[in-house]
């Protein structure tokens, strides 16, 4: 928001080393300025217990101002590779939200063809809690 950006989406992907399984992607809009106490809990979700997953997921659910998914099946992984399908499902997350961000921050990648102003992270889920 220092920047001037008011709806700052954070966006990562979760089964991109899966076999068999479909890439989903999470972007989520959180209030500027906004750390509850839960908030230091969430990072990468690889990281967290399957429980403490559901149950951040939950809260972030309630407190976001807008959460996107997108979800790419196999079929299509197999048709365009992963990498490809890591980006539609990103993509999808975008187009997903109820409320159009103003700028993107994206573990590791860009969004090729998006017209947002964006930002890749190395290990953005590890660093940025709208991202992680």
């Amino acid at each position: 928001s220092s920047q001037g950006y008011e709806l700052i989406a954070g966006i990562d992907e979760a089964g991109r080393g899966a076999l068999a399984g479909p890439v989903v992607a999470g972007a989520v809009i959180l209030p500027h300025l906004y750390y509850p106490p839960w908030l230091k809990l969430v990072r990468d979700s690889k990281e967290l217990s399957p429980k403490k997953r559901e149950f951040l997921f939950d809260l972030i659910r309630k407190e976001a101002l807008a959460v996107g998914i997108g979800i790419v099946s196999p079929g299509i992984i197999d048709d365009v590779n992963i990498l490809q399908a890591t980006l539609l499902a990103m993509k999808q997350a975008v187009e997903t939200l109820p409320k159009a961000p103003h700028f993107l921050l994206i573990d590791r990648l860009t969004l090729p063809k998006c017209n947002i102003p964006q930002r890749g992270i190395t290990r953005g889920d590890k660093l940025c809690l709208s991202i992680g």
